[in-house]
């Protein structure tokens, strides 16, 4: 005698509930059970409403029709975790993990390395969870028996795998402590029948509890899956199947969302969006979103990604001890606009940040607030004081560090913003800023630092999701594949139909082998391959299936999911071909429409006064002074800490210019090199540079200080004096109508002779400068002829004057590179650009070039369009 009835439904129908309503209540009728006091268990709670009408349809006394879960809360509230038990919230089992692990010596190692103590929590509460449910699963009879075979199983002894034993062994310890499941009551009842409608597979649940109630009430079993040997044959396939091959990730996003709206079009509603592939999925959401699409998402996505967890995650980020001026302003731009008490915030941080860049503030100590307008010194004050709250103490409780983040979010504003949003209120929930108490006394009275408090937070946000409000006419629905069974879609659109997201091996369990697995009533990988085998087959009733893969991966090449081509072959063997998907988007030609060369004229706009680096910008291409000079745009200095050769040449300026400024005479070669090691400790100390990271460049340094001071004191020998360091210079010369030039000369020297020698120190090969400043090339070089027209060299009686660069950081000895009659190149820079400037206040042109090695680098090159010309202006 059969003690629990099978029933298969065939799944061929779009919608198969009347099918299992009227097998259900057939057989209902044949036991002579009541429907009345009978229990029908559906596998997800989006089938309830879709069982519920189909056997109101039908007519007749309707069974109780619930999920496990479902049902479970209707009988009475879950059972109370106590102070160290499982609840299921990953946030607050993770701190429950921390301090069992801590409490066990064997992890001693782990707990030196946060961050493998970090992963080892996550392996527990992920193992434990599995262990939680398995138990749960089970009679309460048969606990024990699970318990004593689990510490067999796990009892194991040293050698390979120990450490991932020993946190096995506390999983499962730590499930193993539950006294009672919410489902537990599900055991005690007894209705007149119990029936279970299956789909990818059996639930454990339910399947055990037929089998307890088997013998003493009658027990059906619906199965509406295909035969697992032969998934893909039979009638599971009579619906439009079709795959659709993309280039690449934006391509794959962008046909998805044209197959949902084409479904839409044609009238297939709903339409079912699987989210395969959480990134790939939040993007076609954004482009559906873009052409009003109402949607239905059932997945969400992970808190951390939205404005509300990027607000507090950036804020602990920004009150790091070693955090940067970009994590600052990270924090502050999306919240100041409601900070309390600060009129203007949104200027105010405009001021601050270009001040910032300006100074090339990169560590928030280096910030001088004397320096600020007082808007921005205002709010640089008040988040100063905000983070130095939060950071005050080295270690706290978690309640402790709990209230210090409310009290940090309410002091910026970010606590109304939290409130006030979706997301916001979703992540309140998640994480207990306002309700501590519901993470457990134990838990809450652990000390932590602030890092681990931040990782706390941030892999918090990473496990939650933020699911958005339905559209209350959605036609689209995001879920799930495993949701989507047994659901009256009109169509289906799959993207992410490739190896890696669709029938790829499944991950194994963090601490467990299989065989463990199985033992102990969890799902092995193979069990779990085999419902997703089943749920793909499952999807393949609904009257229009789309699956979309990509080819490319980010640069790798993706072959097609085995499910797909297992489907392939068993339509092969029914006559059939897996179509392919006729692109829906379609492409429109556009006519070339070239952008013609910039020629505009601003004689308004005209600087009062330029600088070496602006006569450059005029000699080389009229329209990049134009853009740098007269509309003054330029590019944003980067924040950060990374050390780069500008900053390293502002370092060495300063370092030579001090040291010349306080070198005395007769020094030894022994006094100047101690003395320039000094100067430069001293310097980097002020610039506030990052030791390890000016690491490189000090190292270079070391090597040319002895070629440096073997240099200087041959210049003694010839009898060459230091003057003057980094020198201020502005002169008005008459062709330029009223323009002044100004420059600051690194070095002015007096030779033997009386000739006065203006250097400029270069961090460039000395072949480079000497090819800029050779006897063919002289008149290009617009710098040292412009310094030496501020030094009067291009009057005829001016005393004689010399101007050379001086390569400092080249690998070899220090070089002179010599600019050859450099009074002449003087006079030719001054009447030259002083004739441009008088054609610039007559109305005239500034053409962009487009020609030669200065559009390679320049700044303007994105405004000028140079890439957009037709073919004839480049050689125009």
């Amino acid at each position: 005698m059969t003690l629990i009835a099978l029933r298969r439904v065939d799944g061929g129908a779009p919608d198969p509930w009347p099918a299992i309503v009227e097998s259900a209540a057939g057989w209902l009728a044949e036991t002579g059970a009541d429907a009345r006091d009978a229990i029908v268990l559906v596998p997800f709670a989006q089938h309830l409403p879709l069982a519920r009408r189909a056997w109101a349809a039908r007519g007749g006394w309707m069974p109780r029709i619930e999920t496990t879960q479902s049902l479970a809360r209707a009988l009475a509230p879950p059972p109370a975790a106590g102070e160290l038990g499982i609840t299921f919230d990953a946030a607050i089992d993770r701190l429950t993990a921390r301090r069992l692990l801590r409490g066990v010596q064997r992890t001693a190692a782990l707990r030196r390395d946060p961050r493998a103590f970090e992963q080892a929590g996550a392996a527990v509460v992920a193992t434990a969870h599995a262990f939680a449910r398995a138990v749960a699963a089970l009679p309460a009879a048969e606990r024990a028996a699970n318990r004593e075979r689990g510490r067999e199983l796990l009892g194991g002894a040293a050698g390979p795998g120990q450490t991932e034993r020993v946190l096995a062994q506390v999983a499962f310890e730590w499930a193993a402590a539950a006294d009672a499941a919410a489902t537990d009551l599900l055991f005690d009842l007894a209705p007149s029948a119990w029936i279970a409608v299956e789909a990818g597979g059996a639930a454990a649940l339910t399947a055990n509890l037929l089998r307890a109630a088997a013998g003493a009430r009658p027990c059906l079993r619906i199965v509406t899956d295909p035969d697992p040997e032969q998934p893909f044959a039979g009638t599971v396939h009579t619906g439009r199947v079709a795959l659709a091959e993309c280039d690449d990730f934006e391509d794959e996003a962008v046909r998805s969302a044209a197959h949902v709206i084409q479904h839409l079009n044609e009238g297939r509603t709903p339409v079912a969006l699987i989210a395969q592939d959480r990134l790939l999925t939040r993007r076609v959401r954004a482009l559906l979103a873009r052409q009003r699409v109402p949607l239905a998402d059932e997945t969400g996505w992970r808190l951390s990604t939205t404005r509300a967890g990027a607000s507090v995650a950036t804020l602990l980020r920004a009150a790091r001890w070693n955090a940067s001026v970009d994590d600052w302003l990270d924090w502050l731009k999306p919240t100041v606009v409601a900070w309390p008490g600060l009129e203007r915030s949104v200027r105010a941080l405009d001021e601050l940040e270009a001040a910032l860049r300006r100074n090339g503030w990169v560590a928030p100590a280096a910030v001088d607030a004397a320096k600020l307008d007082a808007a921005a010194a205002a709010l640089h004050e008040a988040a100063a004081a905000i983070l130095a709250a939060l950071r005050a103490a080295p270690r706290l409780s978690l309640r402790g560090w709990l209230a210090a983040l409310k009290q940090a979010l309410v002091a910026c504003g970010s606590w109304q913003l939290l409130s006030d949003d979706d997301a916001g209120r979703q992540l309140l929930a998640a994480v207990p800023i306002d309700d501590p108490e519901r993470i457990g006394a134990g838990v809450l009275d652990e000390s932590m630092s602030l890092d681990d408090f931040s990782r706390w937070i941030d892999a918090t946000l990473e496990d939650a999701s933020f699911v958005p409000a339905a559209d209350a006419d959605a036609q689209v629905v995001v879920t799930p594949l495993e949701r989507a069974m047994l659901r009256p879609f009109g169509a289906i659109v799959l993207p992410g139909a490739d190896e890696k997201r669709l029938g790829a091996a499944p991950a194994p369990h963090p601490l467990l082998s299989d065989a463990v697995a199985l033992e102990l009533g969890l799902a092995t990988a193979e069990q779990r391959r085999q419902a997703e085998v089943l749920a793909f087959a499952q999807i393949l009733r609904v009257p229009a299936l789309t699956l979309l893969r990509r080819r490319d991966d980010g640069g790798e090449p993706l072959a097609p999911s085995p499910l797909i081509e297992r489907l392939g072959l068993a339509l092969a063997a029914a006559g059939r071909t897996l179509e392919e998907a006729a692109d829906p988007t379609h492409a429109e030609t556009v006519e070339p429409a070239p952008v013609a060369r910039p020629q505009p004229r601003a004689p308004a706009l005209l600087p009062l006064r330029l600088s070496a680096t602006a006569t450059d910008a005029l000699r080389t291409c009229p329209y990049r002074f134009f853009t740098l000079q007269m509309l003054q745009l330029a590019d944003a200095d980067e924040l950060d800490d990374e050390v780069e050769k500008r900053d390293y040449g502002n370092w060495l300026h300063d370092v030579l210019r001090r040291f010349h400024a306080e070198r005395g005479a007769g020094a030894s070669v022994a006094d100047d090199t101690r003395r320039l090691h000094e100067v430069a400790r001293v310097v980097e100390r002020e610039m506030g540079l990052d030791a390890a990271a000016f690491l490189p460049f000090a190292a270079s340094f070391a090597r040319l200080v002895p070629r440096y001071v073997r240099w200087l004191h041959e210049r003694d020998a010839a009898g060459a004096e230091w003057q003057q360091g980094e020198v201020e210079l502005t002169v008005r010369p008459p062709a330029w109508g009223g323009v002044e030039m100004r420059g600051v000369v690194d070095r002015i020297d007096r030779l033997a002779d009386g000739t006065t020698e203006l250097i400029d120190y270069k961090t460039t090969s000395p072949k480079t400068l000497r090819e800029r400043t050779g006897a063919g090339r002289r008149f290009e070089d617009t710098q040292l002829a412009f310094y030496a027209a501020l030094a009067g060299g291009q009057h005829d009686e001016a005393p004689p004057l010399r101007a050379i660069y001086l390569a400092v950081d080249s690998g070899e000895d220090v070089q002179e590179a010599l600019h050859a009659d450099v009074a002449t190149s003087a006079r030719a820079v001054v009447e030259g650009v002083g004739a441009e400037l008088e054609r610039i206040r007559a109305g005239a042109p500034l053409p962009a070039l487009g020609r030669g090695t200065a559009c390679e680098y320049c700044s303007a090159r994105g405004i000028c369009r140079r890439d957009d010309w037709p073919a004839e202006a480049l050689v125009a």
